[in-house]
């Protein structure tokens, strides 16, 4: 580029150091040649660290309310004084942001990280008759909203919601110390780890009964997850506690922390028993393919989009979540057969490495956006 276009990205929910938001999309968008600035909420303390993208903080709000009314209105302000060739955000509630930063001079993009209106319908602190009005509701202000924006898919799924939306999938960059990661030179050991952040609907009950299940196996969980939905999990685990391992109790757990425990130890899988939920069942997880950089196989449930892809790339086992029998039967088959197991991991990494990751995203992303800036 002759010069240097100027993009904002604009959350005030994710992390600023948020993997598909800082370490993807910006970073990527800097290399190209972009000048890149992130408004985000402040890292919490101890998280912070010198980093490459100019990042303006926003304050952090603790009621979901507060955040919603002022934490916007502060993100619109601090947005509108850059001027930006491209707004991209990143949250739905953001939404009238990107409305009023639309000009003939300008592109906004709207960032789809969930399908929100299946997400909205399974909000547990909302009662139902709440939960289906908001859905409702929100349909038409997103639609309303953003016919002037373009539309950024992390799920190839999305497509069939947003026909006019362009995908820039959620997959990994390849971590080279992953791939020359001999996993054969250490037996396997029985724990099994999990990423990313804890909640009930990504499984944390299931996972917090797997020592119950089988005797010989921990579980590592590495995200951040409420005191509340720690204790609970605890409870659950009981006698057994020693064998549930959780880092990241009211705290984020950055990307790097995250890849640093892959080679902490030959772990036995990566596990996603999450429970069937609309929202889930047709995502293809972000953690699959983390799991598979890191050469590890994928324990999941048995969800026929996930049972697909495991069987397809043979790089796991699929069972019901809910069928203690099965998951210890995966877990024997992976103990029992460690050579079978790591032949998945090697074949879920040489997917990753082909062609499930973000180089062929990037280069994606950075010519949808030199399309876009050559516009104006």
């Amino acid at each position: 580029m002759s010069t240097r276009k100027r993009v904002v990205h604009v959350t005030t929910v994710h992390h600023p150091y948020d993997p598909r938001i800082y370490h993807k999309e910006c970073m990527s968008l800097k290399s190209a040649g972009y000048d890149v600035t992130l408004i985000a909420q402040e890292a919490e303390s101890g998280a912070q660290k010198e980093k490459s993208i100019r990042h303006i903080p926003v304050k952090t709000y603790k009621s979901r309310l507060k955040r919603m009314v002022f934490g916007t209105r502060e993100a619109y302000k601090k947005a509108r004084e850059l001027d930006a060739d491209v707004y991209h955000f990143h949250d739905p509630e953001l939404l009238p942001v990107g409305w009023l930063l639309k000009t003939k001079h300008n592109h906004v993009i709207y960032d789809i990280h969930e399908d929100y209106i299946t997400s909205i319908l399974q909000k547990d602190y909302l009662s139902k008759p709440i939960r289906k009005l908001t859905a409702f509701a929100y349909k038409y202000v997103e639609k309303f909203f953003s016919r002037k924006m373009e539309l950024c898919l992390a799920e190839k799924y999305y497509k069939d919601i947003y026909p006019r939306g362009y995908c820039i999938l959620n997959y990994p960059t390849v971590n080279q110390t992953f791939v020359q990661h001999d996993r054969n030179q250490e037996p396997l050991e029985d724990k099994l780890l999990y990423t990313g952040n804890v909640s009930y609907v990504r499984g944390a009950q299931i996972h917090a009964k797997i020592p119950l299940i089988h005797d010989q196996v921990s579980v590592h969980l590495v995200g951040k997850c409420p005191g509340d939905l720690a204790e609970e999990m605890y409870d659950i685990v009981g006698d057994e506690i020693d064998r549930l391992k959780l880092e990241g109790v009211d705290r984020f757990i950055e990307k790097e922390d995250i890849e640093a425990r892959y080679l902490s130890r030959n772990w036995l899988a990566g596990v996603a028993l999450f429970p069937p939920t609309e929202h889930y069942k047709r995502k293809e997880l972000t953690k699959f393919f983390e799991y598979m950089n890191a050469g590890l196989p994928v324990l999941c449930s048995n969800f026929p989009v996930w049972k697909e892809f495991v069987e397809t790339y043979e790089c796991g086992l699929a069972v019901d979540p809910y069928d203690g029998a099965q998951v210890k039967e995966a877990i024997d088959y992976l103990r029992d057969n460690p050579d079978e197991a790591k032949r998945m991991g090697e074949n879920g990494k040489q997917a990753v490495m082909d062609k499930l990751n973000w180089h062929a995203e990037e280069e994606k992303l950075v010519a949808w956006y030199d399309q876009l800036t050559a516009e104006h």
